[in-house]
């Protein structure tokens, strides 16, 4: 066998396994969770836990709104563990990961539907739109940069766009499930409009800032 005939064969061999590091997807894990912490801690010692959390309403959207937060980070957490492994980008569907956007935006629309068009501004914008928008991108600072630190430092991506964004991704949503706790307005489209936009410009902040804070 010539030289570049082994070459090419080895070459295909590593293409199509992605390289396998569970030392790398626990320490992803373990800055996903110090993250995660973190969101808690700043949305309980800055913000508050909302006063009528007992009730049953509040309970309700509480739980849809650590639901969807929790279905975003996940899908994230799940991908960026596999995108971080050389060869792993092919194993990443964007589009399943934007499938918890696509049904709370179902569930917005018929929402609204449902209302009458007099209540569409309240429903959208509620009493805390501004603060949701500020917050949720602070609050998510530090599971970004622990999440960029394990991947740099013990992963190895080729598709630094989209590794990026998907650190963004998976921060904005574990931001988001720390923000619930303390968020009192409570209707769907609040939440796809609000929790939706600004996890997807933490999932932009991402994909612009992953080729520079990833490159090796």
């Amino acid at each position: 066998m010539k030289t570049d005939e082994l070459i090419g064969l080895l070459g295909a061999s590593f293409a199509s396994e992605p390289a396998k590091s569970p030392g790398m997807l626990r320490r992803i894990a373990l800055g996903a969770a110090i993250g995660a912490a973190w969101a808690l801690c700043l949305a309980l010692l800055a913000l508050g836990v909302r006063p009528d959390l007992g009730e049953g309403k509040s309970l309700t959207f509480l739980l849809a709104k650590l639901a969807f937060a929790l279905a975003v980070g996940g899908l994230g957490l799940r991908y960026l563990g596999r995108i971080a492994r050389p060869g792993g980008e092919r194993r990443v569907h964007l589009g399943i990961a934007a499938l918890p956007f696509a049904a709370v935006m179902v569930l917005a629309a018929l929402s609204l539907a449902n209302a009458p068009a007099a209540h569409w501004g309240t429903m959208l914008t509620g009493h805390m739109w501004l603060e949701c928008l500020i917050s949720i991108p602070v609050i998510a600072v530090v599971p970004f940069a622990t999440l960029m630190w394990a991947v740099r430092k013990f992963g190895a991506p080729t598709d630094l766009v989209r590794a990026g964004a998907l650190v963004g991704l998976a921060s904005g949503g574990v931001s988001a499930m720390g923000y619930a706790i303390h968020c009192m307005d409570d209707t769907v489209p609040f939440i796809a409009l609000w929790y939706g936009g600004t996890i997807a410009l933490c999932t932009l902040a991402g994909a612009l800032l992953g080729p520079r804070l990833l490159r090796w």
